[in-house]
C-alpha cells in the first residue's frame, strides 16, 4: 500500500480543520489493514475511545520501558477492562539495557541527557512495531510543545520511520485540539486518566524523568525538566533523534 506525496499533502490539508472523528475515520478507510493506535497518555485514551465509539476494532500498542510509574501500568488495565481492547506492550532490548545500566548506571541521563537512554527504551521497541505497520495513530497536539510541535499536521508520511522502499503514514486526529479540549471530552465521555493527573502531572513518562508541574508552567516542563525547555523530545516524533 503507497500513496503519493501530493494524495497525503491533499488529504492533510483536506482534513486540517476536520474534527478527531472525521481524521479517524479517513485512517480507518485509506488504511484497511496494520494500523494502530500508540498508548502513552491522555490524548491516547481520547482516541481509544473515539475510535470505540466509531465502531472500529484497531490495534493498540505502548512502549513499556520498564520505568513506568505505578500509576500508568493501571491505567494501561483500566483501558483493557473498558474497551476490551489488547495493547500490546513492546519492551527495550534486555542486552542493550543492561549494557547501558552496566556501564552508565540507572541515572546517567540526568548527566548525558536523556537522548541515550530513550534510544534504548522507547525508540528501539518503536521502530520494531512500526516496521509492522502501514499506519499509526498519535495523541500529538501543536500546543504541547514549544518549538517541536507547533506545525503538526493531522496527516504526514511519517519521515523518521519510512524506511527505502516502505512509506509510513502518521495521523494526528488531535493535532488541533488544546489541552482544555482534551479534557473536556475525558470528563463528557468518562474517559479513564492516569491518577498522576490529580497530583499536579500533565506530561507523564518514564518515573524519573516526570515530575509535577507549577501553576503557570506550560504542560511539558515535568518532562526532562533539568534540559532545554524547547527541545523536550524523545525521538518519537523527530526525525533527527529517531535515526
Amino acid at each position: 500500500m503507497s500513496f503519493t506525496d501530493q494524495e497525503i499533502q491533499q488529504w492533510a490539508d483536506d482534513y486540517q480543520d476536520k474534527s478527531p472523528q472525521e481524521v479517524l475515520e479517513l485512517a480507518f478507510e485509506i488504511i484497511n489493514e496494520d494500523i494502530a493506535i500508540s498508548f502513552s497518555g491522555a490524548e491516547d485514551v481520547v482516541l481509544v475511545d473515539m475510535a470505540s465509539k466509531l465502531g472500529k476494532d484497531v490495534g493498540v500498542f505502548t512502549l513499556d520501558t520498564g520505568r513506568l510509574h505505578p500509576e500508568t501500568y493501571r491505567l494501561l488495565d483500566q483501558v483493557r477492562e473498558k474497551y476490551d481492547v489488547e495493547i500490546e506492550a513492546m519492551y527495550p532490548n534486555a542486552d542493550q539495557v543492561e549494557k547501558l545500566i552496566k556501564e552508565k548506571g540507572y541515572f546517567s541521563f540526568y548527566q548525558d541527557d536523556h537522548k541515550e537512554c530513550c534510544s534504548i527504551r522507547k525508540i528501539g521497541p518503536l521502530r520494531r512495531k512500526l516496521g509492522n505497520l502501514n499506519s499509526w495513530v498519535t495523541g500529538q497536539r501543536k500546543d504541547q510543545s514549544p518549538g517541536t510541535r507547533t506545525e503538526v499536521p493531522v496527516i504526514q508520511i511519517d519521515k523518521a520511520f519510512s524506511g527505502e522502499g516502505r512509506q509510513l503514514i502518521k495521523f494526528n486526529p488531535l493535532a488541533n485540539w488544546s489541552s482544555q479540549q482534551v479534557w473536556s471530552y475525558i470528563r463528557s465521555n468518562d474517559v479513564p486518566f492516569n491518577a498522576l493527573h490529580e497530583k499536579g502531572f500533565t506530561s507523564i513518562g518514564c518515573e524519573p524523568c516526570t515530575r509535577p508541574v507549577l501553576p503557570g508552567q506550560h504542560e511539558r516542563e515535568g518532562r526532562w525538566w533539568w534540559e532545554e525547555a524547547t527541545a523536550k523530545e524523545c525521538g518519537l516524533h523527530s526525525v533527527a533523534n529517531a535515526k
